[in-house]
C-alpha cells in the first residue's frame, strides 16, 4: 500500500523509544493509523498536533500492516493551543473522531465538516461563531455511523410544527402539544437546529447536551473514560463563556 494524501491529525499514541502511532483523518480513504519515526523528537512535535493539516505519504508490505508514515506540515494550528476554549474544542473534535470512526472506511463528509469546524474555530472572534458548527458536526457523525436523529416530525403526532424537544429514547423530535405529558424528561431542540443561522451560547450548550447524550449512549459506550473527560472540560469553559 502506497498513498499520498493531505490529512488532519486527530491523535498521537507513543509507540517505542522515539515513535508514535498517529491516527489521521483523510478525504478519501478516512481514518488511517500510521508509524511515524521520530514523532516525539523536537522536529515532529509540533506537526503531529490534532487538528493541523498535513500532507501524509503511508506504505506498508501488506494491507494488514500497520503503515508507516512521513509527514509534511501545511497548516499549523498550534497557536490555538494557548487559548483555552478553543484548544478544548479542538481537542474533543478531533478525539472524537479518532476514537469512533472505524478504520480505512472514507467519510469525505465528514472530512470536509471537521475541515470548515476546524477553520472557524481558528477564524471565529468567539466561540458563539463556531460552536453551532460543532454541534452540526457532532450530528452528522451520528448520522454517518447510522445513528441519526429525527428531527423533522413529531414522532407522536406526526407534524413538523412546533418542534422544540427530543425524546431521549428514541433521538425523535416532539411538538410542544405532545411534549406536555412528558416535562422534564425530554431534550431542548434549539432553533438553530432547525431553522439554520446563528445561536445564543445557551442554546449551543442544549444543543451539545442533546448530541453528549446519543453520542455517549450509541457510539463512545465502552471508550468513554477519557474522551468525556475532554467534552467536559469543553462544556465547563463555555458554560463560563455564557456565564452560567
Amino acid at each position: 500500500m502506497r498513498l499520498v494524501t493531505p490529512a488532519i491529525v486527530l491523535a498521537l499514541r507513543s509507540h517505542g523509544e522515539h515513535g508514535a502511532i498517529v491516527r489521521l483523518l483523510t478525504p478519501d480513504h478516512g481514518l488511517q493509523a500510521a508509524y511515524v519515526r521520530g514523532a516525539r523528537g523536537r522536529r515532529m512535535r509540533p506537526i503531529l498536533i490534532a487538528g493541523n493539516l498535513v500532507e501524509v505519504r503511508l506504505s506498508a508490505r501488506t494491507d494488514a500492516q500497520l503503515a508507516h508514515a512521513d509527514v509534511e506540515l501545511t497548516h499549523s494550528r498550534a497557536p490555538l493551543l494557548a487559548e483555552p476554549l478553543p484548544a478544548a474544542a479542538i481537542e474533543w473534535a478531533a478525539a472524537l473522531t479518532a476514537t469512533v470512526l472505524p478504520e480505512g472506511q472514507p467519510y469525505p463528509r465528514l472530512h470536509a465538516a471537521l475541515d470548515g469546524l476546524l477553520a472557524a474555530i481558528e477564524a471565529a472572534p468567539s466561540a458563539s461563531g463556531w460552536a453551532t458548527a460543532l454541534v452540526r458536526y457532532e450530528l452528522l457523525l451520528l448520522a454517518e455511523l447510522g445513528f441519526g436523529l429525527d428531527l423533522d416530525q413529531c414522532a407522536v403526532t406526526g407534524t413538523s410544527e412546533a418542534l422544540n424537544a427530543v425524546s431521549p429514547r428514541s433521538g425523535r423530535a416532539v411538538s410542544d402539544g405532545a411534549a406536555l405529558r412528558y416535562a422534564g424528561k425530554l431534550f431542548a431542540l434549539p432553533t438553530f437546529l432547525r431553522a439554520g443561522g446563528p445561536a445564543s451560547l445557551p442554546d449551543i450548550l442544549d444543543g451539545l447536551t442533546l448530541t453528549g447524550h446519543f453520542l455517549m449512549r450509541d457510539l463512545v459506550t465502552d471508550r468513554a473514560a477519557p474522551i468525556a473527560e475532554a467534552r467536559a472540560r469543553l462544556v465547563e469553559r463555555l458554560e463560563r463563556a455564557a456565564g452560567s
